[in-house]
């Protein structure tokens, strides 16, 4: 496997579990089980893809499975699910 898709792997992951973190730590921004999973898996994909971008050094390209790198992965892609679980979940906390 190509170091972009472990790393996308990784993001993804991540970010379900952040969402669903940030689901549990506060029910007011918690779209259920499936939502927070759902939010979280694309804000750590989307979230993680763009910290990459902007810190290339945890892209890992140097050649081999840099567990530091590996670590800012799954850092950036929780981190960024449980953002995007929020915001999400207060929007549509909102409308309702």
């Amino acid at each position: 496997m190509s170091a972009t898709l472990i790393n996308l792997i990784i993001q993804i992951v991540a970010g379900a579990l952040g969402g669903n973190a940030a689901g549990a730590a506060s029910k007011d921004v918690s779209l259920g089980t499936a939502g927070n999973t759902i939010a979280g898996a694309i804000g750590g994909g989307v979230g993680g893809q763009i910290l990459t971008a902007l810190v290339p050094m945890l892209s890992g390209a140097a050649g081999g499975v840099d567990v530091g790198a590996l670590l800012g992965q799954a850092v950036g892609g929780g981190v960024a699910g449980a953002i995007v679980t929020a915001v999400v979940g207060l929007i549509k906390n909102k409308m309702a």
